[in-house]
């Protein structure tokens, strides 16, 4: 970000931010819509398994039947405090979250310069803006560099408006180009974005596949339950005539269809993922955005600063009057020092780009005594054209200079040399780009009379060489790109830079098809169905601008790829916005290119990308085993209810909704927490990515789940009829019952960890929190059978420690026959 010489006023004191914001109010737009616990509160109760429960809570106290309506009344707190938990839980890490991604302006209060929170800011606060930030309130212009604004999102208009002193500018706009002290005039509220009542933050964001898909799975199986409802309480009422017990047992078999745990578990999981990546430097905007990560098919990266070294260094000049080439650092001629000092000149005076660093540091090597002079600006043009090139107006000595650099092409467009000499340079040109460096042209021209025409290439310029800029490939690049390889994930590299550099660099670190290359011209020049065909199998894209990057991501999506693309500048936005999962650079990212980005990686390390889809990964996985866990064991529930009463059965109606509570309170734990809490399998990052409209329960896997859960129902069931047919008590069957599906479900929980490794393996992966709900949920069943008052609430009576041990061997069967299934599949494979 470019410095200014001296801020426009040294700033609030602390005691005169107090008195403002007392005053005006915080930089924020509109108040909190809810309290968090209300508006949790709010959505618990009205979730259809507590409404479910009050219904039967209900019958009870109609009944008379105190101790089960007390017990039930204790369930809903249970059901309420679980979802809270949860909720809070998730609402912690997002918090935490959105403390990372909150953006900061420069301000300058107590005569120090730092950054401040956005929503910090108070009316008189002297803030800087440079280019791509977003102006974080209203204000006016106190003292502008090359100042133009980006209105678009309160006028409509996308051409930038240029800024001068006094100006106002209104928060929500984009710094176009330059930078400039602002005083702010007006925040929250009170600004023009605020009174229009339009903000960015109050966008909704489209729900993902997976969230439409868990959604329409729910409310399906609330149809089915509600079916269900009403055959088992028609049925009921029928044998009973009394319809206060058939709803009861309607209610009951409800409640035991009714998946309510997967949404809660979707959003547990994808909040805490965020909360995980947001620990390993990777900030997402979105939760939902953690789904997508492991559906990434192709990764469009930038070279400079993410493939390459942030740093630069000058390793060469090309002294375009000697035509020869000089090392850097060394003796320099007369010719060849003009050439390096002319690109210093022409960089900015406080430098914030690598390139300009490393051109001011070797100037300053080469010539301290010049470095140490001052030359101020007089006129600045930014960076424009295409290819660009950008010119500063100095006073050095006395003299009025005009220095340019840019693009080799842009800067033998505007200095004409004889054909003979542009060929020349242009082959130098090219065989520094080809050794990998990053070549810039460098120009002078004479300044007429006191005014400066309108456009920078209207100068009458002179050549004066080339200055070739190292930037090696990061320590780690190669092994990024075979990370992604290995992944299944195809890389593109996208950078404005020569096509000879850029593959140099493609070469250097590995890139497979580094030979396949595309300029933007070249893009544009394409049409839309040549670009689809011609991209997939290009490996570099070179010399780009936005609007060629754009069409790149857009003709890769149209074939069918899942593209992630990286970037960090202000021309990255579009294809940022464009790609399904767009990625900023924290540390060198401009704000433009974070906004319109998905993912923030902290650390500017394309690893964090290999960390972001290795969670993704993992993240969507487990949440695959919490829902097969679910459609499992609530099969078995159903049946339970359902076949003894629809085969006329002697016993029918063993469960009341107390049981199914009991089950409700072990199994919703388990899904959203502990499986949550599984480490990825091995070899996840060596299997293909998955495509992002497949379904969370395919075919194959839901029938899988389905034939699991049949087999723990042919153990119940087993159990309650061998029971039954013995002429067991009715509570004695209860008991036998229940406890073999609680065996089941701990069984399954544990066979469920892996669809190809034996549990075996899985028992010596660590999950504390899994071990501890398994171990809750034998307590607690342990409690219901033994302690006297719990038995009675349950309708169970004592049976031996042996009839015990046949009900966990039939749970065992019936839960653990997928071992053998999973055995087969290795050998097969």
């Amino acid at each position: 970000m470019p410095l200014l010489p001296d801020a426009p006023a040294p700033g609030l004191t602390d005691e005169a931010v107090a008195a403002s914001r007392a005053a005006h109010g915080r930089n924020v737009l509109t108040a909190a819509a809810h309290s968090g616990l209300l508006a949790t509160l709010r959505e618990v109760v009205t979730e259809p398994m507590f409404l479910l429960l009050l219904a039967a809570c209900a019958v009870y106290s109609a009944l008379g039947e105190g101790a089960e309506a007390m017990t039930l009344g204790v369930a809903l707190l249970a059901v309420a405090g679980i979802s809270v938990y949860q909720e809070i839980r998730s609402d912690r890490a997002l918090s935490a979250l959105r403390q990372l991604t909150q953006p900061r302006a420069q301000v300058r209060r107590n005569g120090v310069v730092g950054p401040v929170p956005v929503e910090d800011l108070v009316v008189g606060d002297a803030v800087l803006v440079a280019e791509g930030s977003r102006l974080p309130a209203d204000g006016t212009v106190t003292e502008p560099n090359d100042f133009s604004v980006d209105e678009a999102i309160l006028t409509g208009e996308a051409v930038a408006v240029t800024k001068a002193v006094g100006d106002p500018v209104f928060a929500g706009t984009s710094t176009a180009s330059g930078s400039a002290w602002l005083t702010v005039t007006a925040v929250g509220a009170t600004t023009k974005l605020g009174r229009i009542g339009q903000s960015m933050e109050g966008i909704v964001t489209e729900k993902t596949p997976l969230q439409l898909q868990v959604s329409r799975f729910v409310l399906r199986m609330a149809w089915v339950g509600a079916g269900a409802f009403a055959l088992v309480w028609g049925i009921n009422y029928a044998h009973s005539g009394n319809w206060v017990t058939a709803l009861l047992f309607g209610l009951t078999l409800a409640m035991s269809i009714l998946p309510e745990e997967i949404p809660v578990a979707f959003s547990s999981f994808m909040a805490l993922g965020a909360a995980r990546l947001s620990r390993l430097g990777v900030l997402t905007k979105q939760p939902q955005t953690v789904e997508s990560l492991g559906s990434a098919t192709v990764i469009c990266a930038d070279k400079t600063g993410t493939l390459t070294q942030e740093s630069m260094r000058v390793r060469q000049l090309y002294d375009g009057a000697a035509a020869r080439l000089v090392p850097v650092p060394g003796p320099l001629a007369p010719t060849a020092a003009s050439v390096l000092a002319y690109a210093r000149w022409a960089s900015e005076t406080e430098p914030f780009d690598a390139m300009e660093k490393a051109i001011v540091d070797a100037y300053a090597t080469a010539d301290p005594a010049g470095a140490a002079s001052p030359a101020p600006m007089l006129h600045e043009y930014s960076l424009g054209g295409t290819p660009p090139m950008m010119t500063h107006v100095r006073q050095v000595n006395g003299a009025t200079l005009v220095a340019g650099k840019g693009a080799v092409e842009h800067i033998l467009a505007v200095c004409r040399p004889l054909p003979a000499v542009a060929a020349e340079i242009r082959r130098v040109a090219q065989e520094l780009s080809g050794q990998g460096y990053r070549v810039l042209g460098v120009a002078r021209a004479a300044a007429a009379g006191a005014g400066f025409p309108a456009e920078q290439d209207d100068f009458a310029w002179e050549f004066l060489g080339l200055v070739a800029l190292e930037n090696p490939p990061k320590a780690n690049a190669a092994a990024v790109i075979q990370d992604f390889l290995a992944a299944g994930i195809k890389v593109k590299m996208i950078t404005g830079d020569f096509p000879e550099t850029a593959q140099a660099i493609a070469r250097q670190v590995g890139l497979p098809g580094a030979d396949t290359l595309l300029t933007g011209q070249q893009v544009m020049a394409l049409s839309e169905a040549a670009l689809q065909q011609q991209a997939p199998g290009t490996a570099v894209f070179a010399r780009m601008f936005p609007e060629a990057k754009l069409k790149v991501v857009e003709a890769l999506k149209a074939t069918g790829e899942v593209v992630a693309m990286t970037g960090d500048g202000v021309n990255d936005g579009p294809a940022l916005k464009a790609a399904h999962i767009g990625v900023a650079m924290g540390r060198r990212g401009t704000e433009v290119a974070r906004r319109a980005a998905s993912l923030v990686l902290v650390e500017d390390d394309l690893a964090g990308m290999v960390t972001a889809i290795a969670q993704g990964r993992r993240i969507y996985q487990n949440f695959k085993k919490a829902v097969f866990y679910v459609v499992s064991i609530h099969i078995p529930i159903v049946l339970t209810v359902a076949v003894p009463l629809l085969a006329g059965w002697p016993l029918a109606n063993l469960f009341a909704p107390v049981h199914i509570i009991f089950l409700e309170l072990v199994m919703g734990p388990t899904c959203s927490i502990a499986f949550e809490n599984e480490p990825a399998e091995a070899g996840q990052m060596r299997q293909p990515p998955r495509p992002l409209t497949a379904t969370f329960l395919g075919r194959a896997e839901l029938g899988r789940s389905l034939v699991q859960g049949l087999g723990i129902a042919a153990a119940v069931l087993g159990v309650y009829y061998v029971a039954m047919r013995q002429g067991a008590p009715v509570p004695v069957v209860r008991t036998l019952t229940f406890a073999t599906l609680v065996f089941s479900n701990l069984f399954l929980t544990l066979v469920n960890r892996s669809f190809t490794q034996s549990v075996f393996q899985t028992l010596r992966v660590p999950n504390r929190i899994l071990w501890l709900m398994l171990g809750l949920t034998l307590a607690l069943l342990l409690t219901t059978l033994l302690l006297p008052a719990a038995q009675r609430l349950f309708g169970f009576a004592p049976v031996p420690l042996a009839a015990l041990g046949w009900c966990a061997l039939a749970a065992l069967v019936g839960a653990g026959w997928i071992e053998g299934y999973k055995a087969l599949r290795r050998t097969a494979g």
